[in-house]
């Protein structure tokens, strides 16, 4: 017998709806919808609540290839999430740029490394160009930290390539206005990336 057999029998002979056994997981009716036609399996935690309130094991529960592709889908997930916490702090830490002297301006025929708040020898387009790609960046790595269980079909999609081709254009800006700490900051912060991406494949 399959777990959503299983977890049908056990509910219906508790006499309990659907709607009972979602309040008494703390769980949504569509998770136990889901749990019981087949369409997806609980995460560990809800899988250990389920076992306690029925007061079976998880063995009873799943089968040997139930078990271990549920360990397979956690798995993935725990490397998931820990992608997105390293991918979020890395572009939440290019605030640094705002307090730490990564840009390079002439003043007096000398070149001053400055922060990005006290650059002041540009023009005010390119300053304004260099908050926007910071701030962007940021703004992709709070999104992503603040959405981590967020289950959008846009977002799971596509948050990593945003980060991505965040990190690139703000390295290329940094490249062609002549700020190599900047530019090579970002640029390092991206091979992370890329590299993470690779491995995880």
């Amino acid at each position: 017998m399959e777990f959503n057999e299983k977890l049908q029998e056990l509910r219906k002979h508790k006499k309990l709806t659907q709607e009972e056994l979602a309040d008494a997981l703390y769980v949504s009716r569509t998770a136990i919808s889901k749990w019981e036609s087949g369409r997806g399996y609980p995460n560990i935690e809800s899988l250990k609540a389920i076992a306690k309130f029925f007061g079976v094991t998880i063995d009873e529960l799943l089968s040997s290839n139930e078990l271990l592709s549920l360990a397979e889908e956690d798995n993935k997930q725990t490397t998931k999430h820990l992608h997105d916490l390293i991918f979020s702090l890395l572009d939440i830490s290019i605030a640094m740029f705002f307090f730490l002297p990564f840009f390079g301006q002439k003043a007096n025929g000398l070149i001053q490394e400055v922060s990005l708040l006290s650059l002041s020898e540009i023009s005010i387009w390119l300053k304004t160009t260099y908050f926007a790609v910071v701030i962007a960046i940021i703004a992709s790595g709070i999104l992503t930290l603040a959405l981590q269980n967020f289950q959008g079909a846009f977002w799971l999609k596509n948050k990593t390539t945003i980060s991505l081709i965040l990190n690139a254009v703000g390295a290329f800006i940094f490249i062609i206005s002549s700020q190599p700490y900047a530019s090579a900051f970002l640029f390092i912060f991206l091979l992370i990336k890329v590299l993470m991406l690779i491995k995880n494949r």
